[in-house]
């Protein structure tokens, strides 16, 4: 533990978030833009789906500490939709998908009056570029993916919170199938930039107070002159 404490923001996810701080991700541009000004904390861990993430969310996210967090970025449902007939399926079906993001997010918020939420729904999938590095598509697919990222979304509206919708955002960009994923699913530095760009304009165009936009949060230590 170092100080002085800063706002502190947690990006709590499977391999996206664990992977962010490569190929100019969330975690790296986010630490960037707030260098001096917040302090950034991965919780990710790949393989994971939301019924694994219900199971820590106490330890994660302690109601008791001392310091909670400005803002949360969560995302999960990548292997929550997987096939749940592929061998060791993370598979989660969607009722239950649905229902364990909305005990997550509302633990999150319950955290303190002044917790954030952005949530992060199912990306888009290459199901080819899968096949090609794996042999198959190991349970995944571009329609499952598109249901449970319309679910997240239609749960955060229903909970007021901010969502950015991955499956249609990374479809946005015309070649999206040959430059967004380094295997059909995880984000190469061109699909690492699209969702860095949206949660930059999420964190612009939010009326929070106290705001968290970069440009609007002191530096530590702007009063120390030589």
């Amino acid at each position: 533990m170092v100080g002085p404490n800063r706002p502190l923001f947690v990006l709590f996810g499977s391999s996206i978030v664990q992977f962010s701080y490569g190929l100019q991700g969330m975690g790296a541009t986010l630490a960037d833009l707030y260098a001096r000004k917040a302090d950034i904390l991965l919780r990710g861990y790949a393989g994971w789906n939301s019924r694994m993430a219900l199971q820590v969310l106490d330890k994660i996210f302690p109601k008791d500490a001392e310091i909670q967090p400005s803002l949360v970025i969560l995302y999960f449902g990548g292997n929550d939709s997987i096939d749940p007939e592929v061998p060791d399926s993370t598979h989660v079906p969607l009722e239950e998908y649905v229902e364990n993001m909305k005990k997550i997010a509302l633990h999150i918020k319950g955290l303190s009056e002044k917790t954030r939420l952005i949530l992060l729904s199912t990306p888009t999938v290459n199901e080819d570029q899968i096949v090609q590095c794996y042999g198959d598509n190991v349970g995944r697919t571009n329609e499952k993916s598109r249901i449970y990222s319309e679910a997240c979304i239609q749960l955060s509206q229903e909970l007021g919170d901010k969502v950015i919708d991955l499956w249609s955002v990374l479809q946005e960009r015309p070649d999206w199938l040959t430059t967004c994923f380094w295997d059909g699913m995880h984000l190469t530095q061109e699909g690492s930039e699209i969702v860095a760009k949206k949660i930059k304009m999420v964190l612009t165009e939010a009326e929070w107070e106290p705001s968290l936009h970069w440009k609007k949060m002191p530096d530590e230590f702007s009063d120390i002159t030589i």
